[in-house]
């Protein structure tokens, strides 16, 4: 029987997967780094946070962004402190665009907002090492377009900050999201081009998720082939954005195209963002988490995601 499409292009990335391999090996001796994204742990503090990560033998973590004000978010030194206890290094942070807060608003006021918060972020950021900050391009939760000047509203906002990126040593990392959730750059092309529209060196990375990926992109792995060098950060959930391994994502051939653009590296990650399906997850970031549910949502996809990189590695 001959293969659907979306098999065919699985084979193609397994055939070059096993190729390199053989061909390659020494491309394979460092494995993928596993992070996680704590903003869906809710209200809790980051020494549970970091335990929990630690019990998974997890050591990277990327943080919310939730420098909404001057006087909110972590503190670097604190900060530093629970990581280090628990042997955990700051991977990134996720930044948090809503629309009181956006780089594509059609109110001045609204993106200064944003442009503090960046400012804020990145100080931060610098502050704990992390690598990257994830730049939406339009709010999160506001999936109805303001106007057709958004992309251009955005791209001039970002130049605004694009020097900061550049003094703070922070990857500005654009994320495309699903188009149920923001009204532009929902695929890797589209920030791709979002990315060479800003044209500055502070703004080249892109920050991808499997989830929007789904819905959004024709083929998760030829999409991860198409973001190549300028992937830094791959957030992950099952189809059901549950657990890995609870659903039908098709986990091997994302590992394997990770693998192929060479994301086993210093300064790339794999980060778990299992948030629950529905068109709105943020309310879980300020509301109180069921802690026994977390704790089994981390060992579980822990625990298969590094089950099916030994299967593809031959461990």
């Amino acid at each position: 029987m001959e293969l659907q499409n979306f098999e065919k292009k699985n084979a193609k990335i397994r055939e070059a997967f096993f190729q390199l391999k053989k061909t390659q090996p020494e491309r394979f001796q460092q494995r993928l780094n596993l992070s996680w994204s704590n903003w869906g742990f809710g209200m809790e503090s980051l020494e549970e946070s970091a335990a929990r990560l630690e019990r998974a033998g997890i050591r990277w973590i990327e943080l919310h962004g939730n420098h909404y004000g001057p006087d909110l978010g972590y503190k670097p030194k604190e900060t530093l402190e629970v990581l280090q206890a628990h042997g955990i290094k700051v991977a990134g942070i996720c930044g948090m665009f809503s629309p009181e807060s956006e780089l594509a608003s059609n109110s001045g006021l609204t993106r200064q907002a944003a442009i503090d918060y960046i400012r804020r972020e990145l100080a931060f950021a610098e502050a704990v090492g992390a690598g990257y900050l994830l730049i939406c391009p339009a709010a999160v939760g506001r999936p109805n377009a303001i106007d057709s000047s958004e992309f251009e509203r955005s791209v001039e906002t970002v130049r605004l900050v694009a020097d900061d990126f550049v003094k703070h040593g922070i990857k500005g990392a654009v994320e495309p999201v699903r188009s149920a959730e923001t009204s532009i750059c929902h695929t890797v092309a589209d920030a791709k081009r979002f990315i060479a529209a800003v044209n500055h060196p502070g703004i080249r990375h892109i920050n991808g998720d499997v989830y929007h990926m789904q819905v959004e992109e024709s083929h998760i792995g030829e999409a991860i082939l198409d973001a190549g060098e300028m992937l830094t950060n791959l957030h992950m959930a099952d189809s059901n954005r549950g657990a890995l391994g609870d659903g039908s994502l098709d986990l091997d051939t994302i590992i394997m195209a990770l693998y192929l653009i060479g994301f086993n590296r210093d300064g790339c990650y794999v980060t778990p963002e299992p948030l629950g399906p529905g068109g709105d997850p943020y309310p879980a970031m300020h509301g109180k988490p069921d802690k026994d549910q977390l704790e089994q949502l981390v060992q579980k996809t822990a625990a298969y995601f590094r089950q099916r990189e030994d299967c593809l590695l031959g461990a």
